[in-house]
């Protein structure tokens, strides 16, 4: 498959067939995944996949008391119907037959060593850059997402179950300094993916500086 036609091939799948995913197709999504540039070659990406589904479970309905935790009692109708979007979107993944959890290591830039003894912390640094091991983190995730879609299957990168990133960390055994930065929904999709992608034309989203 040609590079130009697996990026529009891939699409955001939701719903899956119960169909287990091979561990060596994991781990080659892995590999492939592990092959985004980071900085210094410092890789500040590990996964987990997860394909329990007691722990799906006991996941999503972590996600769903944080969301009733933090939603107000008294809703509008629009509100409860926006609520209960918001829920399906941040849960699903429990049906998914292979939830992969990507975590963020400990990065430190080699320009904090350069600037030891300034009144620069590693933190100041690293928002200074714009955060390039989230960069890099994100990098990879969107290779495991087109090696998912390369190999046939369906998926989807999932943030909303972050809102209760402490209780998911703990399920999964995520120990600080290391935290959890999403969760990548892969299967084979229950039905054809709808082709084709609404985004805005190049000519909206380009700008030339000649």
């Amino acid at each position: 498959m040609q590079f130009a036609e697996l990026v529009e091939k891939r699409v955001s799948v939701r719903q899956f067939r119960p169909d287990p995913v091979p561990p060596e197709h994991v781990r080659e999504m892995v590999r492939l995944a592990s092959l985004a540039p980071s900085p210094n070659n410092q890789q500040p990406w590990r996964f987990i996949a997860v394909t329990r589904k007691p722990l799906l479970k006991d996941m999503a309905d972590a996600v769903r008391a944080q969301l009733k935790s933090l939603l107000p009692a008294a809703m509008s109708e629009d509100a409860r119907r926006a609520a209960q979007r918001v829920e399906w979107f941040s849960t699903f993944f429990a049906d998914a037959p292979l939830v992969m959890a990507v975590t963020r290591q400990p990065y430190e830039s080699v320009m904090v060593r350069a600037v030891a003894g300034a009144s620069l912390s590693a933190a100041d640094i690293n928002s200074m850059r714009g955060h390039p091991d989230i960069q890099s983190v994100g990098a990879a995730v969107e290779h495991l997402l087109l090696a998912a879609t390369g190999m046939g299957y369906g998926s989807c990168w999932v943030s909303g179950p972050l809102i209760d990133r402490e209780s998911l960390e703990g399920l999964l055994g995520v120990h600080a300094p290391e935290q959890l930065a999403a969760l990548v929904t892969i299967g084979v999709p229950a039905t054809d993916p709808a082709a084709g992608h609404d985004r805005r034309p190049v000519n909206e989203i380009l700008r030339f500086i000649d």
